[in-house]
């Protein structure tokens, strides 16, 4: 089974070179070993299955990445495909059924779509009549893809969903949010306990769980289905006695628990391995717990080819296979519970080191302990959890049990992480601690293993500036000589810009630049609040749309930070840093234009960071001169090509990711290196550093 499921994982994610490597092992392994070609046969034939599902789902992504969508104002009903996301603003994603636009009703049953609008109350099969601007903009939301996006002026839900599983998981969801959503961070966590639901944890304390390696709790997985199995056949009462009785139950309650939390990758593969457990006894088949995981993988695979690449489906799967492998190490140890707890600990960290590794960059070292101290009383707080759910009065208990949890990831974040080398010898010092000989010579390897990892990382002795890879977005960081940070914008995603701080061992701010409200600047740095203080903010003039900065500001400032509006002739001094503000000139139409604009000068040279200024405050300028150029609006066709080509610096960086608005425009690019400009892109070439000392 577990040779099946692989098969088909492969096909699914690479295709006919998949395809290709199969066929010569069921060729080699059919001469060698006759009597297995059955085996062979029905492996190859999973990966044609995977092969085919994984190409059925890229082509439906590209249809509706494709697609044709009328434009304009329009009247939308469909049913919603997602609960709303309100991570600033309420989004969520709408599966149309009908359309209506200014001219009449339009016979269109249109692709999935993201509706972006103002406070409104939805949740998954809810049946909507939305109003608002419709634009095609292909892209993706909770990674499935859409293909335009509904600007909402009006969300009116119509009914709710037609299926009562659905009626009844969204009232299950519903009470849990209800009960714990205004109980801070603590009544935050048990949602993502109970039903993976996190939208109310606030990022910091999410990123610690994340970066102490107790993530994983809040993706809702085994663990969580087992303990709300339990309490399904309590709940049920004598329509549980029997073991038969108790399996039937027991698939209908999986199907509710995977509706309440969502059908996230990881909840797909823990439920369809107990229920294949559970559909064995049905039939008084014993399924073992590999078979269980290798038809779970298949199956799954086999239906969605496209959860091949997926990060939380990838970790589920090899955790559960650590897991498993780790089953029966150390049982002859005593206590027993304690030696299996962190046997199956170690097993699933040291299984998915190397995922972590290659989807984020590191694994924390500690991991196994934390996750040690903190299973029994992340069980605890759920069982307990649910039970408030019911009875109020039970409440306290389960919110001091997560409090507990969130204290563990916050003490703990900060030690340290190990790259891909040091994840090879952890793996290898443990291999040799099982060895009684080579244990001292193992210990030594672990002293040494901790102290590479904590020594910070070492900046240079001149003044430095990196234009960080945070993607479609800005953010560059300056230190001098002496270590003053100044902090120009911050990408649009709150962990990344965390990541990048932390992996530069920065923990203050002397100046934070913000050039303008537009999220790829401004929304990574809901990093900063409450978890890295900042000296100075210097913050474009107010206009009546900056709310989100306002509101940045404001938190900004309550924790001790002075606050600055940006205005030319402007001069900051921060050691050996000097700062002057050369924009915005005057107030204008286009919040582009009104970027805050800023040369930085440090060890004899100069930087222009010019936000995403466009063509007219560009002429109100006139040409910049400077060492280094922050190219204006990821390079956008936006910019006067006369004044990039009278600016043109020696080194011009263009900030830039993935993105479908053709950033950077050819144009653009060809001026820069016509004008004598090397130009560096962060979607080529990672973060961009310069040393600004000797211009290298």
């Amino acid at each position: 089974m577990l040779a099946v499921a692989a098969a088909v994982w492969a096909g699914a994610l690479w295709g006919a070179p998949a395809l290709l490597v199969v066929a010569i092992v069921v060729a080699i392994g059919s001469r060698l070993r006759p009597g297995v070609a059955a085996v062979l046969v029905a492996v190859m034939v999973a990966a044609v299955g995977g092969a085919v599902s994984g190409r059925l789902a890229a082509d439906r992504a590209a249809a509706t990445l494709s697609a044709e969508i009328p434009t304009g104002l329009v009247t939308i009903e469909g049913r919603a495909d997602t609960d709303v996301d309100r991570s600033g603003r309420t989004v969520f994603a709408l599966v149309p059924d009908s359309l209506r636009t200014e001219a009449g009703p339009v016979d269109w049953r249109g692709p999935r779509l993201v509706v972006v609008a103002g406070a409104a109350s939805v949740a998954v099969g809810d049946r909507l009549r939305v109003t608002g601007h419709l634009t095609r903009a292909p892209g993706h939301l909770r990674g499935r893809p859409v293909a335009g996006r509904v600007s909402a002026t009006t969300v009116e839900t119509i009914d709710g969903p037609s299926s009562w599983l659905f009626r009844l998981g969204n009232a299950m969801r519903s009470a849990v949010a209800s009960r714990w959503g205004d109980r801070g961070s603590p009544g935050a966590l048990l949602s993502g306990f109970l039903i993976g639901d996190v939208e109310r944890l606030p990022a910091g304390d999410l990123d610690a769980l994340r970066r102490a390696g107790l993530g994983h709790f809040v993706a809702v997985s085994g663990s969580n289905v087992a303990l709300f199995l339990a309490a399904w056949w309590l709940a049920s009462g004598p329509l549980a006695w029997g073991p038969r009785r108790r399996a039937a139950l027991g698939l209908v309650g999986l199907v509710l628990f995977v509706v309440v939390t969502r059908w996230e990758p990881s909840v797909v593969r823990a439920a369809l391995m107990a229920g294949l457990v559970l559909a064995g006894r049905l039939v008084g088949w014993w399924i073992p717990p590999w078979a269980a995981l290798g038809g779970a993988v298949g199956m799954s695979l086999l239906v969605a080819g496209d959860l091949a690449s997926n990060v939380g489906f990838q970790l589920s799967v090899v955790a559960t296979a650590g897991v498993l492998l780790s089953v029966g190490v150390w049982s002859e140890r005593r206590p027993r519970w304690l030696w299996s707890a962190l046997a199956a600990t170690i097993g699933a960290q040291l299984a998915v080191a190397p995922l972590l590794v290659g989807h984020f960059g590191s694994v924390p070292l500690v991991a196994p302990l934390t996750n040690l101290v903190a299973a029994p009383l992340v069980a605890a707080a759920t069982v307990a959890g649910g039970m408030a759910v019911i009875v109020e009065a039970l409440a306290p208990i389960p919110l001091l049990l997560a409090a507990m949890v969130l204290e563990i990831a916050r003490h703990t974040e900060g030690l340290p992480h190990l790259s891909g080398v040091g994840v090879a010898s952890a793996t290898a010092l443990v291999v040799m601690a099982s060895r009684p000989r080579w244990r001292p010579w193992a210990v030594l390897g672990a002293v040494a293993v901790v102290g590479v990892a904590l020594v910070p990382p070492a900046w240079p002795s001149g003044p430095e500036v990196r234009f960080l890879d945070v993607g479609q977005g800005d953010a560059a960081v300056v230190r001098g000589a002496a270590g003053e940070v100044v902090l120009v914008d911050g990408g649009p995603d709150p962990r990344v810009l965390r990541d990048h701080l932390r992996a530069l061992d920065i923990g203050r701010i002397d100046v934070l630049v913000i050039s303008h409200r537009h999220h790829d600047h401004v929304g990574g740095l809901e990093a900063l609040v409450g978890q890295t203080p900042v000296g100075l903010v210097v913050r474009p003039p107010p206009a009546p749309d900056d709310v989100v900065i306002d509101d940045l500001v404001a938190r900004l400032a309550s924790s001790g930070a002075s606050v600055r509006e940006a205005s030319v002739g402007d001069r900051i001094v921060v050691g050996d840093l000097v700062l002057d503000v050369l924009a915005p000139i005057r107030r204008y139409a286009s919040p582009n234009d009104g970027s805050v604009v800023v040369r930085l000068t440090a060890g004899g040279r100069t930087i222009v960071f010019a936000g995403d200024i466009e063509s007219v405050a560009q002429s109100d300028l006139g040409a910049l001169r400077a060492d280094v150029l922050k190219v204006p609006h990821q390079g956008a066709a936006t910019s006067d090509l006369g004044w990039l080509a009278a600016s043109a610096p020696a080194i011009a960086v263009i900030s830039v990711g993935p993105n479908d608005f053709g950033h950077p425009s050819a144009e653009v690019v060809d001026v820069l290196v016509r004008s004598g400009a090397q130009v560096r892109r962060t979607d080529l070439h990672g973060t961009v550093t310069v040393r600004l000392d000797r211009l290298s």
